[in-house]
């Protein structure tokens, strides 16, 4: 390996030309031009003996030794990154960058302006914000933070709870006009709008005293996507289970009522993720903080 280039900048050269599936745009991001990030895989190809990437005309993909090293290069970046905070001091501007992973519709509505909020508070920080509701492989795309509605499938990451969401069955006034809902049985004839995974065919409510009954819900709408759930429920398709946070200020309009307001769908636990302690950078603990007390300030959120 050559002498003359920093082997941590072949790594994060080789981690970023990973991450874009492109030398180019790598290079551009880098501010290197096409040939100089090509020269450095190379040399670190040739340092470690082994092809990391494979390479057609149109596309780049990683060799099975090149995911291996993917991993491997991600820990020494960030464990440099958190020793070069360290000795920084705690009185240095806080810089570097942030990769966070966050639910859609959460993420878009409150935790987008939560995050570019963070942003201003700490303008060296550069932030890569990303909405994904499926569950991902936080090493294989680089992540620094997950926030998750749900459990966290990943025993490998911290897991820190930020706030409890409030669940409820809402359905368009029009939908329940002249029947009478007093019971989660009552529900049985009318149609409803699932949200995968969260909600099926059986829908299992609570009741205050923790009496606990399930819907044998007639599915007349099933999805991944909240949004699509919820435009079902004003539009009379079928009552769906919503978190108050997104239904707030349709229930105080009366566009949409709590159809059995003495029950309650389980709450969901809004959770952030995020690699053990000790690779940890002081941005990412100053993050995880002001998110949780974003998250607890959303109506409908209990925070933890």
């Amino acid at each position: 390996m050559s002498k003359a280039l920093d082997r941590l900048g072949l790594l994060s050269t080789f981690a970023r030309i990973a991450e874009r599936g492109s030398i180019s745009a790598a290079a551009r991001d880098l501010g290197l031009s096409q040939a100089s990030a090509s020269r450095q895989l190379k040399a670190l190809e040739e340092g470690l003996g082994v092809q990391l990437v494979q390479r057609t005309t149109h596309s780049l993909s990683l060799s099975q030794a090149g995911q291996d090293c993917l991993a491997e290069a991600r820990v020494l970046i960030e464990g440099w990154d958190a020793l070069a905070e360290r000795f920084a001091g705690e009185e240095s501007q806080v810089r570097g960058k942030l990769k966070v992973v966050a639910p859609v519709a959460l993420g878009q509505l409150h935790l987008a302006e939560a995050v570019l909020r963070f942003q201003q508070a700490q303008p060296g920080v550069s932030i890569t914000w990303l909405l994904e509701d499926e569950t991902i492989r936080f090493a294989e795309i680089g992540c620094d933070l997950w926030i998750k509605v749900g459990p966290v499938p990943d025993e490998t990451l911290v897991v820190r709870s930020l706030g409890r969401v409030e669940r409820l069955v809402v359905a368009a006034p029009d939908l329940i006009k002249g029947r009478r809902i007093s019971a989660p049985a009552d529900l049985a004839e009318l149609p409803c709008a699932a949200l995968a995974p969260f909600e099926a065919a059986s829908i299992p409510l609570t009741r205050a005293d923790g009496t606990v009954e399930t819907v044998d819900a007639s599915v007349a709408l099933a999805t991944n996507n909240i949004f699509a759930a919820h435009k079902a429920a004003q539009l009379g398709i079928g009552y769906a289970v919503m978190p108050r946070w997104f239904v707030e200020g349709e229930l105080k309009a009366g566009d949409l009522i709590d159809v059995l307001p003495g029950w309650r769908a389980k709450p969901l636990t809004i959770n952030a993720a995020y690699l053990p302690s000790r690779r940890q950078t002081r941005r990412l603990k100053l993050l995880i903080d002001h998110m949780a007390e974003a998250v607890s300030a959303i109506p409908g959120i209990d925070g933890i």
